[in-house]
């Protein structure tokens, strides 16, 4: 497969690049500064190339688009997960909550930009590669639905339930073609820069690397038909079971 993976230069978006070119996928992560995604890349064995791509900008996007078709000659996967977190409008979200009254405008405008706006953005710019492909998927990163109404958590939560009935939408609208859509989430906490210093020491967090059995198999041919499916990583065995039962 030819995957492009948005925000994979740390995090979940590394984790999951890990994962899936140990399975020999060609990849091309993104991150909005070009030098640190390549150095990303080159750490990284197998195909795998790094570019810059601002998701917020459109005309970011239309470049990092065009390069990755040039890099891969074609996309199979788009696995939507550049976003950013609380930290950036409450360093100290965890422990002292901000009302969403006092959020500032332009870190709530940022956030939705990019965790929502930005999956709409690239998810449109490559759709009719996806089309082209025999077999295209879209996975849109997700969270956990009691984040997306925590106290204190705008513009965080709202951006990311926006981005899960999006993700319903564009099941919708492609449901009649090849390109298959599904939201995957770890299913917790994880340990990775959005979290790094405002969790309590000792708080239980998730791995990033929770990731990589359910990326794998969605980008595996097993995933074929499956669509509109909501997959929590934590919970991806019992999800897979039922799944198998419903088909046998």
């Amino acid at each position: 497969m030819r995957i492009l993976i948005t925000g994979g230069t740390s995090g979940l978006g590394l984790a999951m690049a890990r994962a899936l070119v140990e399975d020999g996928h060609r990849i091309v992560i993104t991150g909005r500064a070009a030098e640190r995604a390549a150095d990303v890349a080159a750490t990284l064995p197998g195909e795998v190339h790094g570019i810059g791509m601002d998701a917020r900008d459109s005309t970011s996007v239309r470049a990092g688009r065009d390069s990755t078709i040039d890099l891969l000659g074609g996309l199979d996967v788009l696995v939507n997960n550049a976003g950013i977190g609380m930290r950036t409008v409450n360093p100290r979200f965890m422990v002292e909550r901000q009302p969403f009254w006092q959020v500032p405008e332009a870190g709530f405008r940022d956030v939705v930009d990019t965790n929502l706006t930005g999956y709409f953005l690239v998810a449109s710019a490559v759709v009719p590669d996806l089309l082209a492909s025999p077999g295209g998927r879209i996975i849109n990163v997700s969270v956990n639905y009691a984040t997306m109404t925590r106290a204190g958590f705008v513009p965080y939560g709202p951006s990311r339930a926006g981005s899960e009935a999006l993700s319903r939408v564009m099941a919708a609208d492609l449901a009649d073609t090849s390109v298959r859509v599904n939201i995957l989430l770890p299913g917790g906490g994880t340990a990775t820069g959005m979290t790094e210093g405002v969790v309590a020491d000792g708080a239980h967090l998730l791995s990033a690397d929770v990731m990589a059995e359910p990326v794998r198999w969605l980008c595996s041919p097993a995933a074929a038909d499956t669509h509109d499916q909501r997959i929590v990583a934590t919970e991806f065995q019992d999800w897979l079971a039922n799944a198998d039962s419903r088909r046998s």
